[in-house]
C-alpha cells in the first residue's frame, strides 16, 4: 500500500472529512488539500461566507494529513506499507487561527508547511486560500503531538 493509499483510507474513515468532501492531493513533497464548496458549509448566508468552524477543521485536518502523509512516506522508504498498516494520529497540542478575509462560496485549498519535526512534537504553519495563493483567507500555527519516537 503507498503513502496516497493511506491518506485516502484514513479520510474515507473519518466522518467530519467526509462532511467537508476534504480531498489531498501529493505531488512530490506537498500535499494540497481541497475543500469543494457546498452550501452546508456557509456560516453567514447574508455575506455569503464559509463558517469559521469549518474553515479552521479544515486547516487543521490539512496539519494532520501533512505529518500522517510524512511520516508513511517516511515508513514506506521507497517501498510499499504493508495492508494492515495503521497511521498513528498526530494530536494537537495547541493551534491558533487567523481568519484574515471572509471565505467566499467557492472551493479553498490548503497546504500545510512542516517548521520543526522533533520526535515528539511537530510545529506548523497551515495555509487556506481560494483563487490565488498569494490572497489567504485563513492561516494557522500549531504543535502537535506525534505518535512516538522511533
Amino acid at each position: 500500500m503507498s503513502a496516497p493509499d493511506i491518506l485516502d483510507r484514513l479520510a474515507a474513515s473519518i466522518p467530519y472529512i467526509r462532511f467537508l468532501g476534504i480531498v489531498f492531493e501529493r505531488r512530490g513533497d506537498e500535499l494540497t488539500a481541497l475543500m469543494p464548496y457546498k452550501p452546508d458549509l456557509i456560516g453567514n448566508p447574508l455575506l455569503p461566507a464559509l463558517h469559521g468552524g469549518a474553515t479552521g477543521a479544515f486547516l487543521e485536518i490539512t496539519a494532520v494529513m501533512q505529518i500522517v502523509s510524512d511520516t508513511a512516506l517516511a515508513d514506506a522508504a521507497g517501498g510499499d506499507l504493508p495492508e494492515d498498516y495503521a497511521p498513528v494520529i498526530p494530536k494537537p497540542i495547541d493551534i491558533t487561527f487567523d481568519y484574515l478575509r471572509s471565505g467566499k462560496p467557492r472551493d479553498t485549498y490548503a497546504r500545510a508547511i512542516v517548521q520543526r519535526r522533533g520526535r515528539r512534537v511537530a510545529n506548523m504553519r497551515i495555509e487556506a486560500w481560494q483563487e490565488e495563493r498569494a490572497k489567504l483567507i485563513a492561516a494557522a500555527h500549531g504543535n502537535f503531538l506525534l505518535g512516538g519516537s522511533k
